[in-house]
């Protein structure tokens, strides 16, 4: 669940390939789970439900979601439990290490001691993924993260900035809401000071940042910098008060948040800025993947699997990705040759990059046609979908406070109680960055039917655990979506070359992501030969393809999850096809693989040829 936490505050799972020390170290062997699909009782029809059995499980996941949220309390507050809110929580401290440790290893004892067997179908997929996440949060457990605790793409600092605007899941409506977060921040103060303490611990154990991705944070933390509280963005609560607040009310928070500004964030954040430029920019690491750190190889294999929820070993990964990359070359020059365009492959990537017909001059421009696109996608939906998303989503721009180093776009959840729609984000920094070919499987990937229908659908479920709405798998979230930009060829989207071009250059992305995230952390490639290559193969903008080779070296194996959990679910459709023939029906299939939630491969797998049984 951390995993999703990270994910909705800005926008995880089978292990290891053999046993490592740190499984031993543990007694968690992840390798086990890969066994789920072959001797589930769900695959072999043998479950005898037992009212009693399931009430023990549903109680058990019940409490194990509410003693979740006190001990992760922002988590909480983006699921919308707000009995948390004045509390930033303390992953950093030795006690809440501890405490987790505790946590996950009673909650998988305690699972392990109900007979699965008796539990119905659906409730036996339930109980795999819970367990299958205790066991992979032990393992995540014996790696050092905690002392690399921020990093460009995701960082503490722009989440809390996101939360202090007001336009994220922090709620502003009464005086204790200005309170709580006013406690909040208070914690958070404490934290820049613990994650100074952990970066020390991790140049004396030599696990440091790559240089770039530290001179990358410097200019984050300096933008927020301000000469007096009323500049920050910390202050916008203050600007925003509700109608309702009596002028006293408003006065005493104003003094309250003001000198909280001034006397304890901002030297906090001055504090850590310069720790960051004098104290760790200097021992930074030269390396840019994490090969180049102690046990590095054995981390990043933990990594890749843990991202794609699969035991496939980072060669293999790394040689699907070549193919992969290979495949789709052809089918780009298809298109070069369509629309009779004069010159080689590279001049019609030069193209399309460069000649202004492709682009838009002004930003809001680029938000309107994606509003226009919302309603096209829209139309054609019901005919692929019986199960929608009650909650809407809109499109926004990235704030400029972080717009130079986000991602070209990315989506946020809708708030649970539907007081608040989904945020499809279009970063409009550069606008050579956004082409218009590259506009509608970008919509298709985000927003409808991508991220916003399985993320909003999960969170819409009822009659599952709370904690299956809102956990999270990397490899079943990004396959869906980048299995939803496939949907749009069938949906009819793509009759425009140049949009199909811009669907297969999104493919190529994720493609490529195979080799270069694999060649960046397991094979020693530096970042300019990731940059070179991303080069070679794609019309992607140099700006946009620096931001993803560094998000890469800053989140290693998150990148391998979109292609491999694409593949597996087109693979998945294919099989059930061929079993069911005329009886097989899509709408069909996409309420089975969106109305669980997120699942690890192996666990959809499960499902899916359940269903087919089912259906024959």
């Amino acid at each position: 669940m951390k995993r999703a936490l990270i994910a909705v505050s800005i926008g995880l799972v089978l292990g290891l390939t053999a046993c490592s020390d740190s499984e031993k170290a543990t007694g968690v062997s992840v390798n086990a789970q890969a066994e789920i699909a072959q001797n589930s009782p769900v695959k072999q029809g043998q479950a005898i439900k037992n009212e009693a059995v399931e009430q023990a499980y549903l109680t058990l996941v019940d409490n194990f979601f509410k003693d979740y949220l006190k001990l992760e309390p922002i988590y909480a507050t983006f699921v919308g439990v707000n009995d948390y809110n004045d509390q930033f929580g303390g992953d950093l401290t030795d006690e809440y290490l501890k405490a987790r440790h505790e946590f996950n290893t009673s909650y998988l004892k305690r699972v392990e001691q109900i007979d699965r067997s008796q539990l119905s179908q659906d409730l036996q997929l339930s109980y795999d993924m819970f367990s299958y996440d205790r066991n992979v949060a032990l393992v995540d457990e014996t790696f050092p993260s905690r002392f690399m605790p921020m990093n460009q793409f995701y960082s503490t600092v722009i989440s809390m900035v996101q939360l202090g605007s007001g336009e994220s899941a922090q709620p502003f409506n009464t005086v204790e809401d200005y309170d709580n977060w006013a406690s909040r921040l208070s914690g958070f103060i404490n934290w820049t000071k613990l994650a100074q303490a952990r970066m020390d611990e991790g140049i004396r154990s030599k696990v440091v940042l790559p240089r770039i991705l530290v001179e990358r944070i410097i200019p984050q933390l300096e933008a927020q910098l301000v000469n007096q509280a009323s500049d920050s963005l910390f202050y916008t609560p203050v600007n925003n008060f509700p109608e309702s607040f009596t002028q006293a009310q408003k006065d005493e928070i104003t003094v309250k948040y003001t000198q909280l500004i001034n006397k304890e964030l901002l030297p906090a954040l001055t504090s850590l800025k310069e720790y960051f430029a004098i104290t760790y920019l200097p021992v930074a690491r030269a390396s840019d993947g994490w090969w180049g750190l102690p046990n590095g190889k054995v981390w990043y294999q933990h990594l890749a699997n843990s991202h794609t929820t699969t035991t496939m070993s980072v060669d293999e990964i790394h040689q699907i990705g070549l193919s992969e990359v290979s495949r789709i070359l052809s089918e780009m020059d298809k298109i070069r040759q369509q629309v009779k365009f004069e010159g080689d492959l590279t001049a019609f990537f030069a193209s399309l990059s460069s000649e202004p017909k492709y682009f838009f001059s002004e930003r809001q421009g680029l938000i309107d046609g994606y509003m226009t696109l919302k309603d096209k996608i829209n139309a054609e939906l019901p005919k692929y979908f019986n199960v929608m998303p009650e909650a809407d989503y809109v499109v926004k721009p990235v704030e400029s406070f972080r717009e130079q180093s986000a991602a070209g776009a990315s989506y946020e959840s809708p708030a649970v109680d539907g007081s608040r729609p989904g945020v499809f984000y279009i970063n409009t920094y550069n606008l050579k960055a956004q082409p218009k070919w590259g506009m509608t499987t970008l919509s298709l990937h985000e927003a409808a039917p991508g991220h916003h229908f399985q993320i909003a659908i999960k969170q819409e479920l009822s009659g599952v655990p709370e904690f299956q709405r809102f956990s999270g798998y990397t490899a079943f979230e990004e396959g869906w979506a980048l299995y939803a930009e496939y949907l749009g060829i069938e949906m009819g989207l793509f009759e425009d070359p140049y949009q199909y071009f811009g669907k297969l250059s999104d493919e190529m992305l994720r493609a490529m992501r195979l080799v270069v995230d694999t060649g960046l952390h397991a094979k020693g490639w530096t970042r300019e030969q990731a940059i070179q290559y991303m080069k070679d193969n794609s019309p992607m903008a140099e700006s946009d393809i620096i931001a993803e080779v560094e998000r890469y070296m800053a989140i290693p194996g998150q990148a391998l999850s979109y292609k491999v959990g694409q593949l597996k679910i087109l693979s998945l459709r294919a099989e059930a096809e061929e079993a069911l023939g005329d009886k097989f029906d899509l709408k069909s299939f996409h309420d089975q693989v969106l109305t669980s939630g997120s699942l690890p491969m192996a666990v959809m797998e499960m499902k899916i040829h359940h269903w087919i049984e089912s259906q024959k």
